[in-house]
C-alpha cells in the first residue's frame, strides 16, 4: 500500500507531467510522426522519456529551445559532451574552415598531431590514437589488453557503464534479484544479444573495493588481461573514489601482469583540464575519452603507455576506422584543447560548480530534505538518500521518484537537465553564468517547498 508521502509524491509528479505535456504540443506532434519511421519514434533508446521525448530546435551559447520555442538553460549538456555550450565561436570557426576544405580523406591531418600532443601532456601519456564515440574507444581498450597481455579475461566493476559493445555490456545496471552476492557479484547479461561465452569472460568486481578484484585476480591467476573502470563512477550519479583505492587498483593489478584502464568519456575534461588522471596523480595504462573532447563534434581518444602503444604501432593489434582522426572532428578537438577548455574557462566553472551546490545544500538544510549535492568539477547532482554513496548496491537505495519529480520541476522551470533520474549529472559548460546557476538553485527551491509541504 502506498504511503501519505508516496501517494503525495506520485500527484506531485503527475501534475508536472501534465505542465510538461501541455508546454510541448509540437514535440508530441513530432513524437507521433516520428513513431511512423524511427524505431521507437527517437534516434537514441535514451531519448525515450517520461511524458513524452523532448524535440530540441537548436541551442545557442548556454541555452537550448525545443520545437515549441520554449527556452531552457541547458544543463544537460548532450549527456556531457557540450562542455563547450552550444555554438561556441571557437569551435564553430574551426568547423567551419575545416568544410571548407573538406570534410573527409582518410588520411591524417596535422591537427591530430596537436591533439595528440595536448593530450599527451594533459594525461601524461604519450601515445595516442583516435575514434569516433566513447563505445569505439573502450572497445578497443579492451580488445588492446587483451592482445597485449595474451590472456581472455577482463574485470568491470559492477553498474559501471562503458558503451555497448558486448564485452562491457555486464552487469550495467543489474537488478538486485540477479546481481547476486555483494562479496561475488553475479556476471548479468545488460540486453539481450548478448552471447553468454562472451559475458563468461567478463569478471564483476564492486567499485571502491580492493579486495573484490584481488580476489578475481587470485581465483584466475595468469588469466586476467586488465580492468576497466570509470575512476570517478557516473553511471550512478557521482560515486568518487575512496582515498588510496585508484593507486591500489594499479599496483594490484600490474602485480598480476594485468593493466588498468580508465575510462574518462565522462570524466575527461568535464572534471578538469586533465581528468581524473590528472588530478589524482595515478596514471593508468590506457585511458579512453569522448563527449567534450570535440566540442560538440563526434570523437573519442584512446591514450596509453609507450610500450603498450608500441603493441599498436607495430601491428600488434590493429586499432582501425575509416573515420578515425577525421578532419572535421580533429580541427574541433584542437579548438577545444587550445581555445574553449583554458585555465580561465576551468576557473570559471568552479566557481559556478561552488555556487551550484552551496545553493542547493542551503535549500536542503532549509526544508530538511534527505539528500546531498555531490559534484565534481563541471558534473553535479543531488542524491536523494542519507549517508554517502560508495557503490552501486548503495546506489540502488536513491529514490529515483524524487529525482524524476526535480527533473520535471526543473524542466517546466526553464532549466534541462539530463533525465534518467538519479543516473545522469548535470554539466556546467564554459557559457554558463551565474543567472543560470540560480535558476537551477530557484527551481529546485520551488520543488523542496512542493514534495516538503
Amino acid at each position: 500500500m502506498l504511503t501519505t508521502a508516496n501517494s503525495r509524491l506520485a500527484d506531485i509528479i503527475a501534475d508536472q507531467e501534465s505542465i510538461f505535456v501541455k508546454r510541448q504540443p509540437k514535440s508530441a506532434l513530432l513524437a507521433a510522426r516520428a513513431r511512423n519511421v524511427l524505431a521507437g519514434g527517437v534516434t537514441s533508446s535514451w531519448q525515450i522519456t517520461q511524458p513524452q521525448p523532448v524535440w530540441l530546435s537548436h541551442g545557442i551559447g548556454a541555452k537550448v529551445y525545443d520545437a515549441d520555442g520554449n527556452e531552457y538553460v541547458d544543463l544537460h549538456g548532450g549527456y556531457g559532451a557540450a562542455l563547450a555550450g552550444h555554438a561556441h565561436p571557437a569551435i564553430a570557426r574551426a568547423v567551419r574552415d575545416q568544410v571548407g576544405r573538406g570534410t573527409h580523406f582518410a588520411q591524417p591531418t596535422e591537427d591530430a598531431i596537436v591533439v595528440a600532443g595536448e593530450l599527451a601532456r594533459r594525461w601524461t601519456l604519450p601515445r595516442w590514437r583516435f575514434a569516433n564515440s566513447g563505445t569505439e574507444a573502450t572497445m578497443d581498450a579492451v580488445h588492446l589488453m587483451r592482445s597485449y597481455t595474451g590472456r581472455d579475461l577482463i574485470i568491470k566493476v559492477e553498474g559501471g557503464y562503458h558503451g555497448h559493445h558486448d564485452s562491457v555490456q555486464v552487469s550495467v545496471m543489474p537488478d538486485p534479484d540477479e546481481a547476486g552476492p555483494r562479496e561475488r557479484p553475479n556476471q548479468v547479461p545488460s540486453s539481450s544479444g548478448i552471447p553468454a561465452a562472451i559475458t563468461d569472460l567478463t569478471l564483476i568486481a564492486t567499485f571502491n573495493d580492493l579486495d573484490s578484484v584481488a580476489r578475481l585476480l587470485n581465483a584466475h591467476e595468469g588469466e586476467i588481461a586488465g580492468m576497466i573502470v570509470e575512476p570517478i563512477m557516473m553511471n550512478a550519479g557521482i560515486i568518487p573514489p575512496l582515498p588510496g583505492y585508484l593507486a591500489g587498483l594499479r599496483d594490484l593489478l600490474h602485480a598480476h601482469g594485468a593493466l588498468l584502464t580508465f575510462d574518462e568519456v565522462k570524466t575527461g575534461l568535464t572534471v578538469g583540464p586533465g581528468g581524473v588522471t590528472a588530478a589524482s596523480g595515478v596514471t593508468p595504462d590506457l585511458v579512453c575519452l569522448a563527449k567534450a573532447l570535440g566540442g560538440g563534434v563526434a570523437v573519442a581518444a584512446v591514450g596509453g603507455s609507450a610500450d603498450v602503444m608500441e603493441h599498436v604501432a607495430s601491428g600488434g593489434y590493429e586499432m582501425v576506422g575509416t573515420f578515425n582522426g577525421n578532419p572535421l572532428a580533429m580541427a574541433a578537438a584542437r579548438a577545444m584543447l587550445t581555445e574553449v577548455a583554458t585555465d580561465a574557462a576551468y576557473q570559471r566553472i568552479e566557481g559556478l560548480r561552488v555556487r551550484a551546490a552551496d545553493g542547493i545544500g542551503a535549500v536542503i538544510d532549509e526544508f530538511g530534505m534527505n539528500g546531498r549535492v555531490v559534484t565534481a568539477g563541471a558534473k553535479g547532482c543531488v542524491v536523494f538518500g542519507a549517508g554517502e554513496v560508495r557503490d552501486y548496491r548503495e546506489f540502488l537505495a536513491i529514490d529515483d521518484s524524487m529525482s524524476h519529480a526535480h527533473w520535471l520541476f526543473q524542466h517546466n522551470g526553464g532549466v534541462f537537465l539530463p533525465p534518467w533520474g538519479k543516473v545522469e549529472q548535470w554539466l556546467i559548460s564554459v557559457q554558463h553564468d551565474e543567472s543560470d546557476i540560480d535558476q537551477l538553485v530557484a527551481n529546485f527551491r520551488s520543488f523542496a517547498a512542493t514534495v516538503s509541504a
